[in-house]
């Protein structure tokens, strides 16, 4: 299924080191300077190249558990010095990483396997996500990161945010609060010519129209949410925020495994019945985590940290989405969609049982096995179901540049 990676997702630290050296090298043109704290201290980190009015800014590390961003970034910011046109009035500016204290957690710097990708895995609940928490904590709670990320944004004022993404495994596909004419021809230009799948009927954006294949556009505020059991809501994120200046957020996803099942626009049979089987799946799977952890609840009394937090953030949410999922016709009959429904089906439940198994292994307890066999079924299992192949890792980066770079000079063109 996989082989070692090429390259190695680098550390927050190593980062900061990276953006330091580029300052070294052209002091007149690059500024790294602090812009706040985490939760636990840890800086953030703005990476600034020019100085023109007009700004571009790029977001990694909003999850923890999307590592190719880190890479991405870095590799823009030597792309926008080496090429003077990328500068010809824009100044660009690199958020190293929004989550310092989630990237601590989450432990598959080079992950040789989806199993072994997810033996670390962490991401947080989502109250405590950068991005997310505006749509769902009042405005007096939100995290010292998001008010960073939204302080830089009212500081630059950006034509264009980008947030790069990731997803374990499936397709590429973007998200725009607002249409960029003409991104869709170099998004899928690049995608092709790297072997990255287009992800037509990305959950994500489920029922969102789409302005070329893979590329999707937030519908307006009047209509419903795709799954409305589900607590966040983009509209309410940090990606709305450049909307008060006049910007757009362009989110760019790029798998670490690919698969073909999540690039077919043909019509399903059945969408109907085929979703209303994972929702059944959604919930076994589901159950038999909680089982796990309700069991060992008693055993881990005053335990309550980020780790166990988010694994119980995502059991909660499953009988909702489940009946969200049998209750509301598909938002795309296509093999696509359902194929990443599948795909998103599989995560919930396996994402917790990746992180309360790191929980009680930490603890020594004896049910952390068990949750570990679970885990290394269930990546198997969803590695197989979608034949998943490994995406070099300077492949992943490569097309996440060209569509950030595409992106922004497509939106300087509909806004000059």
């Amino acid at each position: 299924m996989s082989v070692l990676p090429e390259l190695r997702y680098p550390t927050v630290a190593e980062q900061a080191l990276a953006a330091r050296a580029l300052t070294s090298r052209r002091p007149g043109l690059c500024t790294l300077r602090q812009v706040g704290a985490s939760r636990a201290g840890r800086p953030l980190h703005l990476l600034s190249v020019g100085r023109a009015r007009r700004a571009v800014l790029v977001v990694a590390g909003a999850h923890a558990n999307e590592p190719t961003g880190s890479c991405t970034l870095l590799a823009l910011a030597r792309r926008v010095l080496a090429q003077r046109e990328l500068r010809d009035g824009i100044s660009w500016h690199f958020l190293l990483c929004a989550d310092p204290d989630g990237a601590s957690l989450h432990m598959t710097p080079a992950p040789r396997s989806l199993f072994d990708y997810h033996l670390g895995f962490f991401r947080p609940a989502g109250p405590e996500q950068p991005e997310w928490a505006p749509s769902l904590l009042p405005p007096d709670r939100l995290p010292p990161e998001t008010r960073a990320l939204t302080g830089v944004i009212d500081e630059l004022r950006p034509y264009l945010q980008v947030t790069l993404h990731g997803t374990d495994l499936g397709g590429s596909w973007v998200q725009l609060t607002k249409d960029v004419p003409g991104l869709a021809e170099p998004f899928a230009k690049s995608a092709a010519e790297l072997h990255i799948p287009v992800e037509t009927g990305a959950s994500d954006a489920a029922g969102w129209p789409a302005s070329g294949p893979g590329v999707h556009v937030m519908p307006p505020p009047e209509t419903g949410p795709a799954y409305p059991s589900l607590p966040d809501d983009a509209r309410h994120s940090t990606w709305y925020h450049a909307h008060r200046y006049g910007g757009l957020t362009a989110v760019v996803e790029v798998p670490m495994w690919a698969s073909d099942l999540v690039d077919d626009p043909a019509p399903h049979p059945a969408p109907a019945a085929a979703i209303g089987q994972l929702a059944g799946r959604l919930r076994r799977d589901a159950l038999e985590v909680t089982r796990v952890l309700d069991g060992a609840l008693p055993r881990l009394a005053d335990l309550d940290g980020p780790l166990l937090r988010a694994a119980r953030w995502g059991l909660e949410l499953v009988p909702g989405l489940a009946d969200d999922l049998v209750r509301i016709p598909p938002a795309d009959p296509t093999r696509a969609y359902v194929g990443s429904v599948d795909a998103f089906a599989r995560r919930v439940p396996l994402r917790a049982a990746a992180m309360l198994r790191r929980v009680l292994r930490g603890t020594d307890d004896r049910a952390a096995g068990q949750l570990e066999e679970l885990v290394a079924t269930w990546s198997d299992a969803f590695a197989e179901r979608f034949r998943a192949r490994w995406v070099p890792l300077e492949h992943q980066v490569e097309h996440q540049s060209r569509t950030v770079v595409a992106a922004a000079l497509h939106a300087r063109e509909g806004t000059s």
